[in-house]
């Protein structure tokens, strides 16, 4: 079996957990904030707030902002159902722009064709949610510049995308963006076992989102609410937050993971180097990169040329898993998920999203995949086609 992701953990990786279980904290300790001193310091951010997952963050980085009941929420359809559920938990609803064809991401073009009809409509987006797919930043230069004309504020949903650069700067960094999100599940590019991280520039932004994060609580004394003076009081709840906490154990082992963040990106620039040669004269699409970006390459996905093959993509897809290649489709557009669909959207709503849901299958791509692992995936690849 060859899964399509997969961790890479060491000695160096366990003997931090382990060091974390001898010590007298498991939770809220020293070792949350020097993971999140690590981030901030890499991506040349100034806050970063670390919680369980990625999906947590995003929630928190919408009600930082504001996302409330009424509010519109625009994002990505080719991405995981968490940078649309961010907005739904906060009682706003969601839209979605279409993808550019070439790096399948959000498109610049088709925000900015949205915008101009959702300002005669008087319906403008609160919050964009512009997705780093497989890696690959977004035009977040394009988009930047969008929402200083209409007025919507950005959370870049970078869960693929730690150590990749946009424009020669690390993605992270918020130049472009209010918030960006981090994730590290295990099969992203380091992990923390479960976790996310969100970065942001701004001072309030990120004292926000540490309060939404543990329940609303504050034990500082100079920010409690005042209370009869023979009370004591250690600590109190002045907002409804969440039990969103990373804890030190999950943060020991991300902290320990950065260290080789670089290795990992490096690496797996080589795989898809090699994937972009062998498949040169296959009947795929091979991953696009813009000249402005230095992706982490979270995902490799082809594209089926099916006037081509001989296979539709779903056999495809099955002939790979049955010889034990453990593909995967990221993503199917979020609005054809049946939940969505109870909504109102439809089959057809972004065509450049329909088309990619078509043909896109994800290879195999982490650090510990072997070069034979590889030629493996390949061959299958071939036999799948009928090449």
């Amino acid at each position: 079996m060859i899964p399509y992701g997969r961790q890479n953990i060491n000695q160096a990786d366990i003997d931090a957990v382990v060091e974390i279980l001898r010590s007298d904290f498991l939770t809220q300790g020293p070792v949350v904030p020097e993971f999140e001193k690590a981030v901030a310091a890499y991506c040349h951010a100034n806050h970063a707030v670390a919680v369980n997952s990625a999906t947590s963050a995003l929630h928190i980085a919408c009600l930082a902002l504001g996302v409330g009941k009424g509010d519109l929420v625009w994002t990505s359809p080719i991405t995981f159902v968490a940078s649309a559920n961010c907005a739904l938990y906060c009682g706003a609803h969601v839209d979605f722009v279409d993808i550019d064809p070439q790096t399948y991401n959000l498109s610049v073009a088709r925000l900015k064709e949205k915008l101009v009809q959702a300002e005669m409509a008087g319906r403008l987006p609160k919050v964009v949610i512009p997705v780093h797919l497989c890696g690959q930043p977004c035009d977040m230069e394009g988009i930047h510049a969008l929402s200083q004309q209409y007025g919507f504020k950005i959370i870049e949903d970078a869960s693929h995308a730690i150590g990749g650069r946009y424009k020669g700067e690390p993605i992270g960094n918020c130049r472009y963006s209010d918030i960006t999100v981090f994730s590290f599940h295990p099969v992203k590019i380091i992990t923390s076992g479960e976790g996310g991280m969100a970065l942001t520039n701004d001072i309030k932004l990120a004292k926000r989102m540490r309060l939404l994060r543990s329940h609303g609580i504050i034990s500082d004394i100079a920010e409690m609410h005042s209370r009869p003076s023979e009370e004591l009081w250690n600590y109190q709840q002045i907002d409804l937050g969440f039990n969103y906490r990373m804890t030190d154990i999950h943060a020991a082992l991300g902290l320990s993971q950065m260290q080789r963040l670089d290795e990992f990106v490096v690496r797996r620039h080589a795989l898809a180097k090699r994937y972009n040669e062998v498949l040169s004269s296959f009947p795929f699409v091979t991953p696009w990169q813009h000249p402005d970006s230095y992706p982490s390459y979270h995902l490799y996905v082809i594209r089926l040329k099916l006037d081509e093959i001989n296979k539709t993509h779903r056999e495809t897809y099955a002939a790979l898993q049955a010889a034990g290649i453990l593909v995967n489709l990221h993503y199917i557009p979020v609005y054809r998920q049946p939940y969505y669909e109870q909504m109102g959207f439809s089959i057809g709503y972004c065509s450049q999203a329909e088309q990619y849901f078509r043909e896109a299958i994800s290879l195999p791509m982490y650090p510990g995949l072997s070069e034979d692992h590889q030629n493996l995936v390949v061959l299958t690849l071939q036999k799948a086609i009928d090449l």
